[in-house]
């Protein structure tokens, strides 16, 4: 039987939103596995827009909803209406959305919230025992809400190849345990069914992002 997989995005683009080859990663992996999918966002501001051509803030506004229509080609649910019971998996592609959207990582590091209806789902998956994947900096997620679970953003020390290595400690210091992986690994938390792989936190061509993202998905589809 098909499974069911809910991918939640951040918004549109790296730099404010969902990273779309990721995303896009996700979803042909998810696609040529047979799952069903079904991509949801919260219906909110973003913190900012981003001119991605320069990488400066602009002064326009953008609805996270509805950058996310973008990559979803307009099939995307709002996330308050996401319910565990009709989903056997949930995925968060990575992305500065996720820090600055789905959460306010970016600003307060690991003091971190996470977005109310994000907090409630990751509990609500991990209770029913149902997997969770996550890619790039979304583990960051894990980390805040499921106390003493295992990530992987990759390495946890600083070279060309892992320019964000880091990040790992701060997760470190929120109570999780990371887990060095290269690009085309992941990293399987059994307790918490939670299936993590570092994509654009490192430093890597595009190909073996892409293939780091399908064995992440592979596992989520094993536990799911």
């Amino acid at each position: 039987m098909a499974k069911s997989v809910a991918v939640i995005l951040a918004g549109c683009g790296v730099y404010d939103g969902t990273e779309v080859h990721e995303a896009s990663a996700v979803l042909v992996h998810l696609s040529r596995a047979g799952a069903k999918v079904q991509m949801f966002a919260p219906d909110m501001d973003q913190m900012h827009v981003i001119n991605h051509c320069e990488g400066k803030p602009s002064e326009e506004k953008r609805n996270v909803l509805q950058e996310s229509a973008r990559i979803a080609r307009g099939e995307v649910k709002d996330l308050s209406t996401l319910e565990t019971t009709a989903f056997d998996a949930i995925i968060i592609p990575g992305g500065f959305g996720v820090a600055k959207n789905l959460s306010d990582w970016a600003v307060k590091g690991k003091e971190c919230s996470v977005q109310p209806q994000v907090e409630r789902l990751i509990k609500e998956f991990n209770v029913k025992g149902k997997p969770l994947g996550m890619c790039c900096i979304s583990p960051v997620l894990a980390a805040k809400v499921l106390p003493g679970c295992e990530i992987t953003v990759g390495q946890d020390k600083e070279c060309k190849m892992w320019p964000n290595a880091q990040t790992a400690g701060t997760m470190t210091e929120m109570g999780c345990k990371h887990v060095n992986k290269n690009v085309g690994q992941a990293h399987i938390d059994v307790k918490n069914k939670l299936v993590t792989t570092s994509a654009f936190m490192c430093n890597a061509p595009i190909h073996e992002i892409y293939d780091g993202i399908g064995v992440m998905v592979k596992e989520v589809l094993k536990l799911a």
